[in-house]
């Protein structure tokens, strides 16, 4: 189907805004599930509240974030992406519905495993990366997408890595090969993605904004860094305290830092929308760092410290990156950071770096700090956004009003 047939049949779509485009409901409901999950976590830490669960309280609020929250905001970027990628129409309506009610569905089984007991639980929440996958996968060989095809490799093992959280929580009751896995899934995936789009959308900046240097386009070296870094995560999660990993998650730490520092990030101070993507990617290669550091010396620091550098920095900040930026330019709002989402932004990079903190010092009071923070921060998004992703009209419909 050609692109302006997809475009006149999208307008014929005559549903609820909210279920237009994968955006809207997976951005909303990711964001009010991080930072519910977070408020229902500080008090679990401080002992002060216990949900009545077959998984370790630590297990689920790791679950949560990686296999929960992380999975929502996948599938809102791949579904609006994947259209501008192939040209087929959006997911959208009944099929759209369905899939975030099944999303939903996991979010409540995990909440349910005292009841319904493990393998129900696994099964359900397992179920929707492998729809999303089959999904996806669909859309992109359909539309003879190959290039993107890696994209969605990723995806199959964030899944698998779920499926082995399921599967290692049920025989032994806690998760160890299954957290490691989703990790380096995800901030593969960033690797990937954020090798696109921060340079484009920087470059896009700078030549309208600020000439000058800019960023170097994805080459050799991207490609280089990306195989570096899939062996060295691969190692990580085979032989984490093995001193060959940590000795090659250094080197690639040292790799991405050179590989952002060609992006021109230094010259984007005055667009907070892409400088965010800069900032959130440098705690990328800090989590290499740390964690390599933390096998190689164990005195300096601990892993704790690079795992949260990966997990509420670089996932936390990349994803509330995209979701404010693809919010708004879909919603066709100025691409503008507004003052609200500035603070947004802070909330989040001062949580990441409290937490940080928090591995290091061992302080329960910054550890509390960062998740109000973190919970501030997606309340935020999803107080501020909210209205835009679940009334705002797809641009077809308001154009025919």
């Amino acid at each position: 189907m050609s692109i302006p047939a997809a475009l006149e049949r999208r307008r014929s779509y005559a549903g609820p805004a909210f279920f237009s485009y994968g955006f809207r409901p997976f951005f909303f409901g990711g964001a009010v599930w991080a930072a519910l999950t977070i408020l229902m976590w500080i008090p679990m830490h401080a002992g002060a509240w216990q949900w009545p669960s077959a998984v370790a309280p630590l297990d689920w609020h790791i679950h949560e974030m990686l296999y929960g929250y992380v999975p929502a905001i996948v599938a809102g970027f791949l579904l609006t992406a994947i259209p501008n990628w192939t040209g087929r129409l959006p997911v959208c309506g009944a099929p759209l519905a369905a899939l975030f009610a099944l999303w939903i569905a996991g979010r409540i089984a995990m909440l349910a495993t005292a009841g319904i007991g493990l393998p129900v639980a696994a099964l359900v929440d397992a179920s929707f990366l492998v729809v999303l996958f089959g999904v996806a996968a669909r859309e992109v060989i359909a539309g003879k997408n190959w290039r993107n095809l890696r994209v969605l490799g990723v995806v199959a093992v964030l899944a698998l890595g779920n499926i082995a959280f399921h599967v290692e929580t049920i025989r032994s009751g806690a998760a160890d090969y299954g957290i490691r896995l989703g990790i380096a899934a995800v901030i593969l995936l960033i690797s990937l993605v954020g090798g696109r789009i921060v340079p484009s959308f920087t470059n896009n900046w700078l030549v309208r904004e600020n000439p000058g240097r800019l960023p170097v386009p994805f080459g050799r070296y991207d490609m280089a860094t990306l195989a570096i870094s899939a062996l060295a995560l691969a190692c990580w999660i085979v032989a984490p305290f093995s001193a060959v990993s940590g000795a090659f998650l250094i080197a690639t730490g040292l790799l991405h830092i050179v590989r952002l520092a060609r992006w021109a990030g230094d010259r984007t101070w005055r667009d907070r929308l892409v400088l965010v993507l800069h900032v959130a990617y440098a705690f990328v290669p800090a989590g290499f760092l740390l964690i390599g550091v933390a096998i190689v010396w164990p005195d300096i620091a601990p892993a704790s410290a690079g795992i949260h550098a990966w997990t509420a920095g670089a996932i936390g900040m990349m994803t509330m990156a995209v979701m404010t930026r693809a919010s708004l330019g879909h919603t066709r709002q100025p691409l503008v950071a507004s003052p609200v989402t500035q603070a947004i932004y802070l909330c989040l990079f001062a949580a990441a770096i409290m937490r940080i903190a928090a591995a290091l010092t061992g302080s329960i009071g910054l550890l509390h700090s960062s998740g109000s923070l973190w919970v501030l921060g997606f309340a935020g998004f999803a107080a501020s956004y909210g209205p835009l992703l679940i009334r705002k009209p797809p641009v077809w419909q308001r154009a025919t009003v």
